[in-house]
């Protein structure tokens, strides 16, 4: 039976009249979507299950010539001692630490134990045994390289002749360029260069490389009793959301926001310094690469649209200074954070690098994980959640979402297109882990 419902003239204009100031409001390319707006979509969203019911095609594992394989002996005699200064964040450090394993099994070195320089980063001096278990570290990378705990006195006395690392890429540039310096020295430190070609490692270094990075480095016991603490009084189950909106992340991008409040543009303005924003043209193209971070309002649209319910009980794996926050609590309102759900004199101790680490403990132990970024962080916890056989793994697509935008996308239309996005990303695996140590099996 079909119901007609008689509607007066005037009742009409009123919809019409809304309905075009909407769809003003929802098609402007550069403001972002309000708390109202997404209020709006949210009522119009696809019949799909969520995105971690989509059956996965592939898989990362990781790869049996590491865990499995049979490595040679380590040399008798090595060729010297190298230290790796790490720099920047946790998983930054982390990262160089493990380019430094493969690089100093790769030249048949001793490792010494990392330098942590982190003060100018996050003003603190936590150091690798602050933060890893030391004991740990070396009993686990036994066969894979040798790792020094003390130097002996004729190397101790000595500074490392630093090695400028940083136009190295490949396995015949250190063997060339650094080996000689080492077996000069002796004694030497380095900084591995950012973008590092494992591919051309021979395998054995490449399992060294593996070993230090996903089976080796295991929190400090105070450190992980804290993270244990942390996790279970998190509502469970949950979802770990690693949210990147601090006014350093958005000046560093270069990226333009319209629509925010005036305290988040003083704070970005503050952080910008000669780093102008892109204009015209270029903007566009920037953000259609991908390069803008995602605000929390359109975080919260995403997770929407991967019909992720708004009830869900989220951890915010983030520092405290992300802004337009209320942009994801107004619509996903059981979110928690380590300083809401921490107290006590230790908490209020420790400092940013401790601190992260324990939002990688809880990142990857969480039921799911969902980053709006592929930083250092993420790509750690998508690899260590691979390796522990934990796939519901995402990070969000700032380049489909700013070419889906670009193209005039809004409300139910956005949403089935971030939909299909994601799904495809899900089922073929992408970006859950880092493919040096893991490989791809199809389901």
């Amino acid at each position: 039976m079909v119901v007609r419902i008689s509607v007066k003239p005037t009742f009409t204009i009123a919809v019409v009249s809304l309905s075009l100031l909407l769809a003003m409001l929802l098609l402007s390319p550069s403001s972002p979507f309000s708390q109202t707006q997404m209020r709006l979509i949210s009522s119009s969203q696809h019949d799909e299950k969520d995105i971690w019911s989509v059956r996965r095609m592939f898989e990362w594992k990781p790869c049996k010539w590491w865990l499995q394989g049979h490595l040679p002996v380590l040399p008798a005699q090595s060729n010297g001692y190298i230290r790796v200064d790490c720099y920047g964040g946790l998983n930054q450090m982390r990262r160089d630490l493990c380019d430094g394993v493969g690089i100093a099994r790769l030249l048949n070195a001793t490792l010494v134990l990392p330098k942590f320089e982190v003060a100018a980063y996050w003003d603190e001096s936590s150091g690798f045994a602050d933060v890893f278990d030391v004991d740990y570290f070396i009993q686990q990378m036994e066969g894979f390289i040798k790792v020094a705990k003390e130097l002996p006195p004729e190397i101790a006395s000595k500074k490392p002749v630093r090695v400028d690392c940083s136009k190295r890429k490949g396995q015949f540039d250190y063997i060339e360029s650094v080996l000689p310096l080492l077996l000069e020295h002796r004694y030497i430190s380095m900084t591995p260069a950012m973008s590092q070609r494992r591919d051309r490692y021979p395998q054995y270094a490449k399992a060294a490389l593996c070993q230090a990075c996903y089976n080796a480095l295991r929190l400090t016991r105070s450190l992980e009793k804290k993270a244990s603490e942390l996790f279970e009084a998190i509502p469970q189950p949950f979802l770990s959301l690693h949210l990147r909106f601090e006014p350093d992340m958005v000046a560093y991008s270069q990226c333009e926001y319209t629509g925010l409040s005036p305290g988040s543009i003083k704070a970005i303005e503050q952080a910008r310094g000669d780093r102008k924003p892109w204009t015209g043209e270029p903007a566009e193209l920037w953000r259609k690469r991908g390069k803008c971070p995602l605000t929390p309002n359109e975080t919260a649209f995403i997770l929407q649209s991967l019909s992720i319910p708004t009830d869900t009980n989220i951890y915010l794996a983030a520092g405290d200074g992300i802004m337009e926050m209320e942009g994801l609590t107004s619509i996903y309102t059981n979110v928690v954070t380590k300083s809401s759900l921490l107290s006590g004199e230790d908490f209020r101790r420790m400092h940013g690098n401790t601190k992260a680490a324990l939002d990688y403990y809880v990142s990857i132990n969480s039921d799911s994980y969902i980053a709006t970024y592929f930083g250092n962080m993420d790509k750690i916890v998508g690899a260590m959640r691979a390796f522990k056989g934990l796939y519901k793994t995402l990070f969000l697509s700032r380049k489909a979402f700013a070419d889906f935008t670009a193209q005039g996308l809004r409300g139910k239309e956005l949403s089935e297109a971030m939909w299909k996005a994601h799904r495809n990303d899900f089922v073929m695996g992408r970006g859950s882990a880092l493919p040096d140590c893991f490989c791809e099996f199809k389901l």
